[in-house]
């Protein structure tokens, strides 16, 4: 793969992340150097690598596990990364890990990636939930019943047993509900079915409602960007 892009779009530039975390245990010291390595022995320029770390990294959530466990790892993960590159340490499923934060900026010294995918959708359901709540527990009551069946592609330890019912919600709370930490989740795995299917109250899919509403109230949901990307970005800035 890495040939491939050299041969075909060298001319524009590309860089290239190596990901193995998507394994069932974490990624060893020495598979760590093994992958650098090789890597370097086969010619291969990357400017960053994910491994799995210890813990558990889940969606739109902060890191679950010993804290002083993970510095510990960290470091020497680190410090591989200095001797065989330097490069970046990613880490994916990255959002919202505040408690981790400094020491991935500290142990990396800022050679540190952070993945955040999937979370500016969660912002925009914030900013629906204040806007058309109906709207909102339409989408909440549906990511629901497809929970269960999407949850099988990822990481997760949320329970449809600890996350309110929609109809238990007053309207002036559901805003609240995203950051929950089983709603958030519940929320964050079924975005591809919510994002395919056509709503209860109408013929238009979920889709086309949610994104209508965010471009006609854009301000509104800029300003929830904003602060969930600062509360992010000073996490590093002030480490």
């Amino acid at each position: 793969m890495y040939r491939h892009l050299v041969q075909s779009v060298a001319n524009h530039g590309f860089e290239l992340e190596v990901s193995v975390d998507e394994t069932e245990t974490p990624t060893t010291h020495a598979e760590h150097i093994y992958l650098a390595t090789e890597l370097k022995r086969l010619g291969v320029r990357w400017v960053s690598l994910a491994p799995r770390y210890v813990g558990r990294f889940e969606k739109g959530i902060d890191y679950i596990g010993d804290v002083a466990a993970f510095q510990a790892d960290l470091a020497i993960h680190s410090a591989i990364a200095r001797q065989f590159g330097p490069y970046k340490l990613s880490i994916h499923s990255g959002s919202d890990k505040f408690s981790i934060y400094p020491a991935m900026m500290r142990q990396t010294r800022g050679l540190v990636h952070l993945k955040t995918a999937g979370t500016s959708y969660l912002e925009a359901l914030r900013t629906i939930a204040t806007l058309e709540p109906g709207l909102f527990r339409d989408v909440y009551a549906f990511a629901r019943d497809r929970f269960e069946n999407d949850r099988v592609s990822y990481h997760t330890s949320a329970s449809l047993e600890r996350a309110p019912l929609p109809q238990d919600v007053p309207d002036t709370d559901l805003a609240r509900l995203l950051d929950h930490v089983d709603v958030r989740q519940i929320l964050h795995i079924t975005f591809g079915s919510v994002l395919r299917e056509k709503g209860s109250s109408s013929l238009l899919r979920f889709h086309d409602r949610l994104t209508s509403l965010l471009r006609v109230r854009a301000e509104e949901y800029a300003r929830n960007l904003e602060a969930h990307f600062l509360r992010h970005l000073m996490s590093f800035a002030a480490t």
